[in-house]
């Protein structure tokens, strides 16, 4: 039987995919000590740095930089390194600039930029010709990084102030990222359906991972969460900010709904009896006995449901449970304040982009619901 698609029933645009990589789990690589040899040690070199710098330092709102931030900006500066490797071995760009390690020109790093298009934007996009991606626009976005901390330290000129750069745009808006509720309550019935008979641990976490989920949850949300931030006899969960505003005080409170805080109650039953229970806060904890659940480890969980559910995982990732989550609200008539309020948005940007995909029907509801006005 061919796959479903999960998606709310609306109109398909094209989709945007990120280039940035998932979380990782390895320590602060350490500065190279041993004598440097070649370019290609040079830009070793300073990608630990690059490493070692954000890994101390704080961004624009004044707070550190997360892993995946890190990671992201180091994937970009490596792979500019594996480029300009390829380059030197075939002597294509033996230049001054590209023997110096990542001191590089305006005029290269087009030329990088144009590659990474043409080898990872344009096989991925859907018509074959390119441009709807998004991944050169993310590389490029990551890579300043690099050269914003070359012209601090090494008073390297940072092209990205050269009007000579070329631009690759964002990509227009993607798919529609709301599922529909056949899907949720279809994967909620693979994991079990939160029958009290189902008493596996792989399957009683699954299900109460995909019920929090459907709470608004971002994945670094969901997976930060400890055994202490559930309040279940009054039905909620404190998350503190990833993002932003970090501080404890700042910490949102999350309403669960019933059948989440019972889903709940059953995973902590059978948490106790991981091996790690008592070693680990960490509410999502691995399956045979593995220690907490990591970003790419929640990916796979979701996509495996969807599949099994009989659905293309394709169309499916953690983060459509937030857009779904909004528009499920925005659709119950809950305000847009108190929306704002539990997802800690600041802004009513966030308000409008998410269940944005679904703006069209919930105005046609609306309107229908009033019935004959005349």
């Amino acid at each position: 039987m061919a796959a479903r698609n999960p998606l709310r029933a609306q109109q398909r645009v094209r989709s945007a995919d990120s280039s940035t990589p998932t979380q990782s789990t390895h320590t602060l690589t350490a500065v190279p000590v041993r004598a440097v040899q070649s370019a290609e040690d040079v830009r070793r070199a300073l990608i630990a740095e690059l490493e070692l710098h954000l890994s101390t330092t704080t961004n624009k709102h004044g707070r550190p930089f997360q892993r995946r931030t890190i990671n992201a900006y180091k994937y970009a500066a490596t792979q500019l390194h594996h480029w300009l490797t390829a380059q030197e071995q075939t002597r294509t760009s033996r230049t001054a600039g590209v023997a110096q390690g990542f001191m590089i020109d305006t005029a290269t790093l087009n030329r990088f930029f144009r590659w990474y298009y043409q080898e990872h934007d344009v096989p991925k996009s859907q018509d074959g010709k390119g441009g709807y991606t998004g991944g050169t626009n993310t590389v490029q976005r990551n890579l300043r990084a690099l050269f914003s901390y070359l012209a601090e330290e090494y008073d390297h000129p940072d092209p990205y102030d050269d009007p000579k750069l070329q631009r690759y745009a964002t990509p227009p808006m993607g798919k529609p990222k709301t599922l529909s509720e056949e899907f949720i309550l279809d994967c909620l019935r693979t994991t079990g359906g939160g029958s009290p008979k189902v008493r596996d641990f792989e399957n009683v976490r699954n299900h109460a991972i995909l019920r929090v989920l459907t709470e608004g949850l971002r994945s670094d949300e969901l997976l930060n969460l400890r055994v202490q931030d559930l309040d279940l006899p009054n039905g909620t969960l404190v998350v503190i900010p990833i993002k932003m505003d970090r501080n404890s005080l700042d910490a949102r409170t999350i309403p669960l709904q019933p059948k989440t805080v019972r889903a709940l109650t059953r995973y902590l039953r059978v948490r106790a009896e991981h091996k790690r229970a008592n070693q680990d806060d960490w509410l999502w904890l691995g399956t045979r006995n593995r220690s907490r659940l990591l970003y790419a480890g929640l990916h796979r969980v979701t996509k495996k449901i969807a599949a099994e559910a009989g659905y293309d995982p394709a169309h499916v990732s953690p983060h459509s449970f937030c857009h779904t989550w909004a528009d499920d609200l925005k659709a119950a008539g809950v305000s847009g304040e108190h929306i704002m309020a539990v997802r800690g948005w600041k802004s009513p940007a966030m308000l409008r982009r998410y269940g944005a995909d679904m703006a069209s029907r919930r105005a046609v509801d609306a309107v229908h619901s009033l019935g004959d006005r005349y």
